[in-house]
Order: C-alpha cells, then structure tokens, then sequence
C-alpha cells in the first residue's frame, strides 16, 4: 500500500474512532457555555484571571483549532477528568456534567488535530548507554558492560532516552573513541590485546545475574553468576573476594563455609573457608584469624579458556534463604561498625577476571563470524574486494539504511591504512573503529525531504520507520529482516507493520522493555541506591533487595509476553517469588533461590501495588512515605502529577512542634500550611491507604504503638480503605489508568515529552486498544501506528 493511503488511515482512525458525542455534538454551544459560566467563570474571568486563565470571552465554537489555546484546553480536559476543579467546598457540576463537557472538549480537540496533525519534531538522538551497548551486541555479536565504556545518561520525563537531555560532551566524545578503539579490538581478536582486570563487584549495585540468579545451581545462595567476555585464546585469572564489613573484615569467618565456582554450569573448583582453617582439596591454603582481612587471597584460579563469552559463577551450597549483605551504617551515630555483620553468613563480595596471558588469535568467536563474512587471499585486488563486502554490510547495519558510494570510499581509507601497517585484519580494525564513532552510527539522524513546505508534517521514511522501531521495542538497532523490509519501502504497509510489531514483541531482545522502559518507569533502577535504616529493618539484605527488583521485572516481562491486559497490571492473582522473598510476603510453601510463578489467595500482594519494590523505593530510609508512594500513583497509574513543591516548606517532622507518633497523624499537622494542603490532599490519600505495607513492603497493622488507620478520601470526595480500596479506586478510574500508561510509553518509544498537542494521539490509542481489551499488544501496535510515531513537523 502506498505510503500516503497509511497514513491517510492514520488520520481517519483519529477521526472514525472518537466517542459517540462527536455525531451528538450540537451546532450550537450554549449549554457549554452555560456550564462554564455556573462554575468555572467565578475564578477564571477577564478582570480575575486564577492562574492566568480565563475562560470567559474564549470562542467554544473554534475549541482546537487556534494552536495557542490547545494547551489551555487540554489542561481544562485533564482538570475535569480528575475532578480536580472547581475546588472543593466551591460548587461542583454533578459526575454526568463532568464527563459531558470533558468528552465534548476532547471531541473538538481531536477533530481539530485529525485535520492539522502536528506529530512534533524530535532533535537529533544521541544513542544513550543501554542503546549502545545493546546495538555493539547486534552489531558485532559482541557482549559489553556499557558501564565500562560510558557514563550514566541524564534523564528527562522520567527516562534516559531523551533526546533534549543526551548532550554529547567533549568528555563523553573521548570516551566514545576510547570505546571505539577497545571494542574493536576485542571484536576482531587482536593478538596485541594488553591483560585487563574486569571486577564484578556485588555492591553497591547489582550486576549481571546477581545473588538471585536463575543460573545457579538449586539451593545455593550467596553468590552470583557474571557473563564475561574473553576476547582470546589465553591464561585467565579468576579471583574471588569476599564480602567485608564497613571496617573491611571478612563477614561470616566464626564457622566453614564451602564456596563453590562453576564455568558454564560445570563445577571447576571447591573451596572451604571460615572456622578453625580452610580445606581447599584444589589448593593448600591455610587460615589465621589474626590475618583475617586477608583470608581470601588464596582463592584464585588460573584457567586456559578459549576467546568467547563464558559464564562464571560462585555460590554457597546448600544453605538457601539465609539473610546476606551487610548492614548500612546509621548515619545518626558516630559508628559504621555492626556486630550483627560478623555474624551474617559469609557472602561474596566481588569476582575479577584478569588476562589474557600467553594468548593466540582466536579461531573462531561469535564476532569474527560476524565480521568475517569472506576470507582475504592475499593479493591486494582480492583482500580489497573481500574488506568492500565486509565493510558495507557492517556500515548499512550500523548506519540503519543502504550504503552509498561515498560512505564505502571513506571506509576503505581507513582500512588501507590498517592493511599496510599490521595486515588484513589490522585494515578491517581499524575501520570498524571508524564506523563505531562516525556521527551516523551514535546518532538517529532523520534527513528532511527538500519538497515539504515549512512546518507541515510529513511521513518519516521506510528506513527511519524501521530504527523508530527497533529502538523502540528492543533498544537497539533494527536486524536484517527489518531492515530489509524498510529499504524495499515495504514497512509501512499496514499488515507488513503489524506483523513486524508481533515478531519483534515475541523476540527475546524485546526484554529491553523490561529493562529500561518498566526499570525507570517502576523505579526499579532505584533499588539499587536504596538503604533502609538496618536499626528500624534489621531484616532487609541484598538477596531481599535483588528479589524486589526480580519479582517486578518477572510480572512486568510475563504481562508482555502473554500479551496480557493492561489493567492487569492492576488486578493480577499472581506473582513470582523465591524462599526469600516468598518468607518476606509470608507466603509458604515456596523453596529454593530460583523463582517461580505463586498464586495469591487472600492476599494483599496482587497486582503492582502491593510488590516490594515499588513500596520500598517509594518510602524512606527509617519509615513509609505516603506522599511519595501517593505521588507515584498519580504520575504513574493516573497521569495526573502534582506540581514541585513551593520553596521553604519545612520536613515533615519538623511541621509540627508536638512531633505527633503516626505518619498519619504528622501528616495532618503538615497540611495546617495551606500553601501545602492543595497538593497533599490528592497526594497523601492513596499512600495513607497503603500503610498497612511498611518501609520495606512488610505487612503491620500498627505504625510504632498507634494502630495503622488505612481509610482516606480525596478532594471529590472518593473514599477507599486499604490497598485493595485503593487498587478498585483505579480500576473505577480505568480508561485514565491505561491514559496514565500509554503517556508514558508514548515518550519513551518517541524519546520526547509529551507537547500540550499529543493528548489526542494518546486518547486514539486508548480508544483503539479498548476494542482489544487493552492487549499490550493493542497499546504498543496503537503507539507504532500513531501520527507522532509515523510522522515528522518540517523546520
């Protein structure tokens, strides 16, 4: 189908799908008016315009069709739509008002939209860290930590893939070519490769497969699995280092331990360590406590391993579900020093890997099968024809679009240069690193066709449709298939596109949206920086803090999967847990590190409110934090976050002298400052009615010795109790919970804010995705084919 007929049923799906108000609407817009006139034209009017609005002269037979006053009304859309205005105790329009004039403004808005689309128009998009690590992978079959190469991308609008924010530095630009250079050492196996020392450290962020990891034996805890890359044949050096306390001691040491290591998945060695001495059958080595700092220094290993990607783990055996990790210090007193951390079991702390040492060139990796696509004869004609093919398939895969004449002819410059200081493969090198750093690879860069008329929208192309796509839903660059599909200008037929969204959402790499959409958007990637207060949660360690993260990246990844309901995210009886997190819940019956999916029977745990990893990263150090958890909720389940917070406002405990002993009840001197009340009064409701979870997602009927009161009601005066009231308040609230969620998939697959004109891209989803159910499915092929997501605004 022609490009043009797609997106001319775009258009037409934003005007056939608006509500049934669109065919009601009267010609006339009298009781509008008289609506705003009884209610809202008190506060906002010519002569008293509250928040710089008035409403009184605005023309309601033209709603839309000014661009200076589309935001206006969208916010008076989303105002009413929360019942946000009038304000309380002023007089209110009954809940059939309400939806009437909110339906009606939205109909005019989206008519208005439908005939003047205006998709936007994205800056330049720097590839952000995750986006280049996963595209090094696609590209060159290779695996890298990003966090080795690139610092830690600015975020904007609660993501990292934000184009405003993803600046390149004269720093990062360095280390842009720093990385350049190493990689393509590793993907061609260069000889010269100089040993590096690689530490995969357990603290203090998680990495790789981490203390819970799937990838350890059954029964084990207290170590983790790290996936290396080895880029030559040669000697390796594993070293193992322990967990130490704040005062650098070996925790664990007053009992045997056996340790255990393991290179994918065999057993290679064995260790004891702790007690009166270490029995290490591999290896003689004894123990003296009066050198305890250093009882781990004879736990190393020399291995022969052959270049490619291995995984090597270390594990305690058989000692599942004990508590791990140290004890944070208390920053209230004087001492980083626990008893309590002597007596934990010993845990790891960091594995190294150092080498290669008496290393050859490999025969064959992954990334030399990539690359390697033909075999060099020597003679220069031939070794030249034979670097052209390699070279342009690797410049239209890294690039995103067909390769020209030009693009080639630089290339091979630089592997001319190579080829005549070190040989075929020093030239192949040496462009590779050409390719990692030209601006076409580490930026999105969408060309503008010289026919459109300035400031007009237009269709992006085929091949900018397809890395659109590919960075969307994988974080990546856009695979072969895709790309092909895109360069025979076959990706935007309709049919071709959704087949397209199908595959790619089946594909493992699709995970990415777990991992840095559901990471930011559920604040996953804040667990790691969270430090519970070890006096008030002696309870909390690391296994519990990885278990969290685990628990919502296994539901978030399952919903995607199984092509769940959105609303489900809301609803479901059902959870994944391990022993650790399952004792945690209270729940029985569940043994062993690996996790599994665990029915909920009369249990607050269902859906996403009542998993640990949004309660505790929602709460403070030393106790919960119903505003934080309730303004969550209404930036992120009901697309309505509050304002910042005015200057000056004092902290909680300091708002009131009497220092009262609930949350609930120092809550409630705070808001006596009415500069405070306004926002806290939609904020503080939803994390009062969670208080029966505590700061680390624990159940408690009392806050200190005051019995928890879980009952809250907000401004229009909706009344819950409890995190269950609280789950049947959003699904009463439905269509603006999945709102909520496609907002914020919308800009993290455009990698923008949203603009005051994309709320009627949003509502065409909604609509749309409900004739589905709210599938994911329905909601990510509604955003794909979204005017924002297709089009492009001309300078």
């Amino acid at each position: 189908m022609p490009r043009g007929l797609t997106l001319s049923g775009v258009l037409l799906g934003l005007v056939t799908t608006l509500p049934l108000q669109a065919a009601d609407a009267p010609a006339s817009v009298a009781w509008q008016r008289a609506l705003l006139n009884q209610y809202c034209i008190a506060c906002h009017n010519d002569q008293l315009p509250t928040s710089g609005l008035t409403l009184q002269t605005v023309a309601l037979d033209r709603v839309g069709q000014h661009p200076d006053e589309v935001g206006v009304w969208e916010n008076v859309v989303t105002k009413l739509r929360a019942r946000e205005m009038p304000p309380v105790g002023m007089p209110r329009p009954d809940a059939l008002d309400y939806d009437r004039l909110a339906s009606w403004l939205e109909t005019s808005l989206d008519t208005a939209a439908a005939t003047a689309p205006n998709p936007g128009r994205p800056v330049v998009h720097r590839l952000n860290r995750a986006e280049y690590t996963n595209a090094i992978r696609d590209l060159l079959a290779l695996q890298i930590d990003g966090r080795e190469y690139l610092p830690a991308d600015d975020s904007g609008y609660g993501f990292d893939n934000i184009g405003d924010v993803l600046s390149l530095s004269p720093s990062l630009l360095e280390r842009y070519m720093i990385a350049a250079a190493k990689i393509s050492q590793l993907a061609v196996g260069d000889p010269d490769l100089r040993p590096t020392l690689q530490t995969y450290s357990m603290r203090p962020t998680l990495i790789q497969e981490g203390r819970v990891s799937e990838t350890q034996p059954f029964g084990t805890r207290g170590g983790t699995s790290v996936s290396h890359y080895f880029p030559l044949d040669g000697e390796y050096r594993v070293k193992i280092r322990l967990a130490r306390t704040h005062a650098n001691q070996i925790i664990g040491l007053a009992k045997p331990h056996a340790i255990e290591v393991r290179f994918d998945r065999a057993r290679i060695a064995e260790f004891t360590i702790g007690g009166d001495g270490i029995i290490n059958p591999w290896a003689a080595v004894m123990y003296a406590s009066e050198y305890e700092q250093t009882a781990d220094d004879d736990l190393e290993l020399t291995l022969q391993i052959k270049a490619g990607t291995h995984a090597i783990a270390v594990a305690f055996p058989e000692q599942r579900g004990l508590p791990e990790g140290l004890l944070e210090p208390n920053l209230s007193t004087a001492s980083y020093e626990f008893a309590g951390d002597r007596d934990m079991p010993m845990a790891l702390g960091s594995i190294e890997i150092n080498g290669p040492y008496n290393a050859s060139r490999p025969a064959g990796t992954p990334s030399r099968k990539r690359l390697f696509t033909c075999d060099p004869v020597g003679a220069e004609a031939g070794d030249r024809a034979c670097a052209s093919e390699i070279l342009s398939t690797l410049a239209r895969r890294a690039f995103r679009r067909p390769v020209n004449d030009d693009d080639l002819a630089s290339l091979m410059t630089f592997y001319a240069s190579g080829r005549e200081e070190g040989g075929f493969e020093r030239g192949i090198q040496r462009a590779v690193r050409a390719i990692l750093v030209d601006p076409e690879f580490l930026f999105r860069i969408e060309a503008e066709p010289t026919a459109v008329a300035a400031g007009t929208a237009y269709p992006v192309s085929d091949v900018e449709l397809a890395s659109r796509l590919s960075f969307f839903l994988w974080s990546s660059i856009p695979d072969d298939e895709l790309l092909a599909l895109a360069e025979r200008g076959e990706l935007s037929d309709p049919q071709q596109l959704r087949r397209q969204v199908q595959r790619m959402l089946a594909d493992p790499k699709a995970s990415a949206l777990v991992e840095n959409f559901a990471g930011q958007w559920l604040y996953l990637r804040n667990l790691p920086g969270v430090k519970p207060d070890p006096d008030a949660f002696p309870e909390f360690d690391d296994n519990l803090r990885e278990a969290f993260q685990r628990e919502t990246e296994l539901f978030f990844g399952n919903q995607l999967r199984e092509d769940r309901h959105v609303i489900e995210l809301l609803t479901a009886d059902y959870t994944f847990l391990n022993e650790r997190l399952a004792r945690h819940y209270g729940i029985p019956g569940v043994y062993g590190n690996h996790f599994r999916r665990v029915s909920l029977v009369d249990s607050p745990r269902g859906g996403l409110l009542g998993q640990g990893s949004i309660l505790t990263a929602t709460s403070y150090p030393n106790r919960t934090a119903p505003t934080l958890r309730g303004k969550w909720i209404l930036d992120n389940l009901l697309g309505s976050p509050p304002p910042a917070p005015p200057a000056n406002v004092p902290d909680l405990e300091d708002s009131d002298a009497i220092s009262p002993k609930s949350v609930r009840e120092r809550l409630e001197a705070h808001r006596v400052n009415p500069v405070c009340a306004s926002c806290h009064a939609r904020m503080d409701p939803f994390g009062l009615a969670l208080e029966p979870f505590n700061a680390i997602g624990g159940t408690r009927t009392h806050d200190g010795d005051a019995l928890i009161d879980a009952a809250a009601s907000l401004p229009d005066g909706s009344a819950f109790v409890g995190p269950a009231g609280v789950r049947d308040y959003l699904l009463s609230q439905q269509e603006r919970f999945v709102a909520a969620v496609t907002k914020k998939l919308l800009t993290y697959a455009l990698g923008r804010g949203l603009e005051e004109y994309d709320p009627p891209a949003v509502r065409g989803i909604v609509r749309v995705a409900a004739a589905d159910d709210y599938s994911w499915s329905s909601l990510v092929t509604g955003i794909v084919e979204s005017v924002p997501f297709q089009m492009r605004s001309s300078q």
